[in-house]
């Protein structure tokens, strides 16, 4: 009796990547370049508190002390909402919290034009503005970079750091603009409409993972992408009772405060009333920020390369160093009208502004590992603590002193201090691995 020979079983279903095809370029580069546009539309909200100090002291006859306090309080949400903001992006995906983020900035903006009370600025601008622009932190970008590349993250990690810079450069003379001849008002819609039309973008071409679309992380072996991680807050919290035992987190905690008390909160929150102290046009001393944004592109593009190559605690040494020496400088330098020294200064702090971002998540990186990025949102937290001080003390110094001069030398003295911290900062093995 003949008897039919048993079907085969099926075979199971492939979990390799789908290859890419020779000479095609890798998803990881067009979801960077979505990143890219993302953080430009969000820098527009950032370009925005410095022109707002003369008129709303002119409009509501509020002190720049109570301007400064409001700008404090959206610095500091902005830092410490990035932990969470990580933690979320691995329970819910980068794709929900960017687009809800860019939602919050933007209604939070609007609201803005019909406040009467500082304590409405504080709560629209200060709150609602700093939540959502935490969420679209430089937490945002370490998650992007650690998740779709493992070769070239540091060339990444300086060119989305750069991003700010260039949404920087786009928004400030076209905000000082509409500042100088038609209000505050105006400024602020485009603010809005900037990071609603940022939406479609994350919505439509953003993925959360590299195993979404089949793919292995470029330069990287695939992976499946993990299961979504469950108590988002309470990850974060443990991780920084993780890493708050150990010396390096300190260290780079405190030279980031620094950081961002030494840019967020000095340059981008006073530089323009400063220069219009000593007589210079708004428009001209906002031009004058954007041309830093020029030059912040290529020395962050530049730093991240440097750190794909060299020590990162020599370079953010390095990096503190020379920018303490051009904030000594600076008192000097304001005038009426802009200058070659002036011009000088805006190129070399130019260069310096973010350079300390991509050695600063490659240290967590190295320390930290696998948490490395909500790590880098509890550091990132105590830049914009650093900058909201700064921020409200700056005001206070103003309304008190009638001059910047004292918090330019604090704060080049402060980089100083920076510099020798970095240096402290203890070498780690090559193999990463998260703090015990």
């Amino acid at each position: 009796m003949t008897q039919t020979a048993p079907n085969p079983a099926p075979a199971p279903a492939s979990t390799a990547p789908a290859p890419t095809a020779p000479g095609r370029i890798h998803r990881a580069w067009f979801v960077a370049a979505v990143a890219f546009v993302t953080i430009i539309g969000a820098a527009a909200f950032a370009s925005l508190p410095g022109l707002l100090i003369e008129p709303l002291h002119e409009e509501f006859g509020w002190s720049r002390g109570t301007i400064g306090f409001a700008v404090s309080v959206n610095l500091a949400l902005y830092g410490l909402t990035a932990p969470f903001a990580a933690a979320l992006m691995d329970r819910f995906g980068i794709r929900k919290v960017v687009a809800l983020a860019l939602l919050v900035i933007s209604g939070g903006t609007v609201a803005t034009l019909w406040m009467t009370a500082s304590w409405q600025l504080v709560l629209f601008w200060g709150v609602l503005v700093g939540l959502g622009s935490g969420s679209m932190a430089l937490a945002f970008a370490a998650t992007v970079t650690n998740r779709w590349f493992t070769a070239r993250r540091g060339l990444v990690t300086g060119i989305l750091t750069a991003a700010g810079a260039s949404g920087q450069l786009i928004f400030l003379p076209l905000l000082s603009w509409l500042v100088v001849h038609h209000g505050w008002r105006p400024a602020a819609v485009t603010v809005a409409l900037a990071a609603l039309v940022v939406v479609p973008f994350v919505w439509l071409l953003l993925r959360d993972h590299p195993a979404d679309v089949g793919l292995a992380p470029y330069g990287g072996t695939y992976a499946e992408k993990p299961a979504p991680a469950p108590g988002a807050a309470r990850r974060a919290v443990t991780v920084l009772f993780k890493a708050a035992r150990t010396g390096p987190f300190w260290l780079l905690a405190g030279t980031f405060a620094i950081c961002g008390a030494s840019t967020n909160g000095l340059v981008k929150t006073h530089f323009v009333p400063a220069a219009h102290d000593h007589g210079m046009p708004v428009t001209a001393a906002a031009g004058l920020l954007a041309v830093i944004g020029v030059f912040d592109v290529v020395g962050t593009i530049a730093s991240g390369w440097f750190t794909d190559r060299f020590e990162a605690r020599r370079l953010l040494a390095v990096y503190y160093a020379l920018r303490g020496v051009s904030l000594m400088f600076l008192p000097m330098l304001l005038a009426p009208s802009v200058h070659p020294p002036m011009l000088f200064f805006i190129v070399f702090y130019g260069l310096d502004w973010v350079a300390t971002v991509p050695p600063t998540i490659a240290l967590c990186r190295e320390h930290y590992g696998e948490d490395s990025a909500i790590v880098f949102g509890w550091v990132l937290a105590s830049h914009q603590v650093g900058a909201a001080v700064v921020a409200f003390l700056g005001g206070l110094a103003r309304d008190a002193f009638g001059s910047y001069d004292l918090v330019w030398y604090a704060s080049g003295a402060l980089c100083a201090m920076a510099a020798l911290m970095a240096m402290v900062i203890r070498r780690r093995p090559a193999t990463p691995a998260a703090a015990g």
